[in-house]
């Protein structure tokens, strides 16, 4: 009896500290984000911006232009209005799954709207000189976010499902370098500011753990609901 309601307090300690560590993570990305709101808005500060277009332009050439293009289509309006609900089809099919497929959809959509409404609240115009021709606000940008938040849930459905530690780890690290590579393909490209990019990561991350915390709320009644289903 004592080494089962040491099992339990031990589950509640960890569950407490993995509270506490998330609730920092989300203060922090609300901090940063309000600072950057107000250095690009009221400040009027574009330092970090110049920065990384000029490192842009330092690699710039027409193989590295039609790359940055490909890893940008992979964050797309057309992409992201297709993918989640392939992936929930796909994940439909595996009862251990339809839960995470159901989150992916929700969230990715939820997301979406977000941020065209965010677009329109702070109205910023898009950099000059751009490498693909693009039309709308840019601020934050969407396919940091939207993107961010669709691939960053499937690093959260990965680490929780896939068994091998190796295999796990490296579509992880896969996925998150994917993450970092349209965020900057957005900057190469010349179709959004760093501040936008770094924005929209902020946000998506914000929104990502908001987002499953919300679900994570509602699961139980998911659960009980297909209980029949057996």
């Amino acid at each position: 009896m004592k080494s089962i309601s040491g099992f339990w307090l031990r589950m509640l300690a960890l569950l407490s500290v993995r509270f506490v560590l998330l609730s920092l993570l989300f203060l922090v990305c609300l901090y940063l984000l309000g600072h950057l709101i107000y250095d690009v808005f009221a400040e009027g500060d574009t330092g970090f911006d110049t920065t990384m277009f000029a490192l842009a332009d330092r690699i710039t050439s027409p193989g590295m232009t039609r790359a940055m293009r490909m890893v940008s289509s992979l964050a797309s309006d057309d992409y992201l209005a297709v993918a989640p609900a392939l992936v929930t089809l796909i994940f439909s099919f595996w009862k251990g799954l339809r839960w995470h497929g159901l989150q992916v959809l929700v969230i990715s959509f939820t997301c979406t709207l977000i941020n065209q409404l965010l677009k329109h609240l702070f109205a910023r115009a898009r950099p000059t000189g751009e490498l693909q021709e693009v039309s709308g606000l840019s601020f934050p940008s969407g396919h940091a976010m939207i993107g961010g938040v669709f691939y960053g849930l499937l690093i959260y459905i990965v680490w929780l499902t896939v068994a091998d530690k190796k295999r796990r780890w490296l579509l992880c690290i896969f996925l998150t370098l994917l993450i970092l590579l349209i965020g900057f393909s957005r900057i190469y490209l010349r179709v959004h500011f760093a501040t936008d990019v770094v924005a929209g990561y902020l946000m998506g991350l914000l929104w990502l753990m908001l987002s499953l915390y919300l679900l994570g709320r509602l699961e139980p009644y998911y659960q009980t609901w297909i209980k029949p289903d057996k």
